[in-house]
C-alpha cells in the first residue's frame, strides 16, 4: 500500500470557465507544501469501477499557466457514485490505493454532494474540500457571492445578445434566447439584465412549482404584442432554461419523452425548449392574427468552456490556494468561499436542505431592489398596463381584440406582480 500523503484533484459536471485555475493553484500550493498531487481523469468515471490508471500528476511545471485555459485538462463527467453505496465503497478503496487522503473536489451542487458522501463514509480517513463551480449561479452561497464561471459565462452571454438585438432590429424579427441554468434563472437574468434584453423569464418570477406552459407563452406573446404597440416589430426575449422543470406533468407529455441524467435531473440541453416556445407563441399570435418571424437559440455550451475573464481567473486562483491550503491545515468537510477577501469555509452540514438531504440550490430573490430594477427595464405587460385607458385600447388594438377581450386574456398575467418600487427619501 502506497503511504497516504496525496492530494487529489477530481473534477464533476459541466465545464465552467477557471476550472483550469482552479486545479493550477491548489496544486501548486499543494506542491510547495511537500505534498505530490494526482489529477483524477473523468470525475468518477473510472474510480467507481475501481480503476486507479486513469490519473495524471500534476507538478508545478504542468500547471503553472494553465489558469489562462477554458475547459478542464482532467476532463469532466457526470458519474454519481452516491446512486450506489458499492460506487462510494470503490471510489474510497481507489483512493486508499493512490495513497491519497486529501482531496479537492470541483464542481456544483451534485458534486459537492458526492463530496460530502466520500467525507462522510471515510469515517475521517480522506479529507475533502470543495470548490463551487456552475455558470448557473445556484449553489447556496451568501447573497453577492456568485459560483466561479458565472461571471465569464455571462459577460460572454451579453455579446451574444448585444449583437442579437442589432439583427433582431436590422430584421425585424425576434430572437428567443435559452440561457443555461437547470432551476435557477441567475444566468438568464444576468444575461438579460444587463444586455438590456426585451424581457427575460426566470422560473422564480411565477412563485410555485408548477407554471402552465400556456402562462410562459403569454407572457412572451403579451411583450411582443406590447412592443407592436410601440410600432416596434423586433426583440429578444431570453429564457431561463430551468423553466423546463416548473412545467405540470401534463405539459410534459406533450413534449415527449424525457431523459433523465445521472442524478435523475431533466437533460434540459436535449429538449429543445426555444423551438417548444417559438411553435407555441407563434400559434398564440396567429390566433390574434399577428404574423412575426422568431428565431430560437441556445447558449450555454460556447459560454462554459470559454476562456475565464480576468475576474474568473483571480477569484479562482484564490479559491484553488486556499482550498489547498484548508487541506494540508488539517480541514476537511467544507466548501471553500471568499467572503469580504477572507477565506470562510462553509461546512458542508450548513449546506443541506433538511428536507431533501440533499445540498440546498440559491434560487433568485424576486423580492430585492436588483430584480425589481430589471422587471422595470423589461418590456412585459403590467398592471398599469390594464389600468391605463389609453394604454389598454392601444394593446386591445394591435392583439385585433375588443378591450373587454383583451382583459379577460391577459390581465391575469399580473396577478402575481410586485409592487412598484418606492425609495425612502
Amino acid at each position: 500500500m502506497t503511504d497516504r500523503n496525496r492530494l487529489a484533484i477530481i473534477v464533476g459536471g459541466g465545464p465552467a470557465p477557471g476550472i483550469n485555475s482552479v486545479i493550477g493553484a491548489a496544486a501548486i500550493r499543494a506542491n510547495l507544501g511537500g505534498v505530490e498531487v494526482l489529477g483524477i481523469l473523468d470525475g468518477y468515471t473510472h474510480l467507481m469501477r475501481g480503476d486507479t490508471s486513469q490519473v495524471m500528476p500534476l507538478d508545478i511545471e504542468a500547471v503553472s499557466r494553465i489558469h489562462f485555459r477554458g475547459g478542464s485538462i482532467l476532463r469532466t463527467a457526470r458519474a454519481n457514485p452516491t446512486k450506489r453505496p458499492e460506487h462510494i465503497a470503490a471510489c474510497l478503496a481507489a483512493f486508499e490505493r493512490l495513497g491519497v487522503d486529501k482531496l479537492v473536489s470541483i464542481g456544483g451542487d451534485d458534486t459537492c454532494f458526492s463530496a460530502l458522501t466520500l467525507a462522510r463514509s471515510s469515517g475521517g480517513k480522506l479529507k475533502v474540500v470543495h470548490v463551487p463551480k456552475t455558470i448557473d449561479n445556484d449553489l447556496d452561497l451568501p447573497p453577492g457571492i456568485p459560483t466561479f464561471g458565472y461571471q465569464t459565462a455571462r459577460h460572454i452571454g451579453v455579446g451574444i445578445v448585444k449583437d442579437l438585438l442589432v439583427d433582431a432590429r436590422t430584421t425585424n424579427r425576434w430572437y428567443f434566447v435559452v440561457a443555461m441554468g437547470r432551476k435557477a434563472g441567475h444566468l438568464a437574468l444576468g444575461i438579460g439584465k444587463a444586455s438590456g434584453a426585451s424581457l427575460t423569464v426566470i422560473p422564480e418570477e411565477f412563485g410555485r412549482k408548477v407554471v402552465p406552459l400556456q402562462e410562459m407563452v403569454d407572457v412572451v406573446a403579451g411583450a411582443i404584442i406590447k412592443r407592436r404597440s410601440y410600432g416596434r416589430p423586433d426583440g429578444v426575449a431570453v429564457l431561463a432554461e430551468g423553466l423546463v422543470e416548473h412545467l405540470g406533468e401534463d405539459d410534459l407529455k406533450t413534449l415527449g419523452d424525457m431523459e433523465l441524467d445521472e442524478h435523475g435531473h431533466i437533460r434540459i440541453a436535449e429538449l429543445n425548449f426555444g423551438e417548444i416556445m417559438k411553435k407555441q407563441v407563434r400559434k398564440r399570435l396567429a390566433a390574434l392574427g399577428i404574423s412575426t418571424t422568431i428565431v430560437d437559440k441556445d447558449i450555454g455550451y460556447e459560454l462554459r468552456s470559454a476562456d475565464p475573464i480576468p475576474y474568473d481567473m483571480e477569484y479562482t486562483r484564490d479559491l484553488g490556494y486556499c482550498a489547498a491550503k484548508f487541506l494540508l491545515e488539517g480541514g476537511s468537510g467544507a466548501m471553500v468561499t471568499i467572503q469580504e477577501g477572507k477565506f470562510q469555509p462553509r461546512r458542508f452540514e450548513d449546506m443541506l436542505d433538511p428536507e431533501t438531504g440533499r445540498t440546498r440550490v440559491r434560487m433568485v430573490d424576486v423580492d430585492t431592489e436588483s430584480y425589481k430594477i430589471a422587471r422595470r427595464y423589461m418590456l412585459r405587460l403590467r398592471r398599469d398596463d390594464f389600468e391605463n385607458a389609453d394604454a389598454l385600447e392601444k394593446l386591445a388594438r394591435t392583439a385585433g381584440l375588443s378591450v373587454e377581450a383583451f382583459r379577460e386574456e391577459f390581465s391575469y398575467l399580473t396577478a402575481n406582480e410586485a409592487p412598484p418600487l418606492r425609495f425612502q427619501p
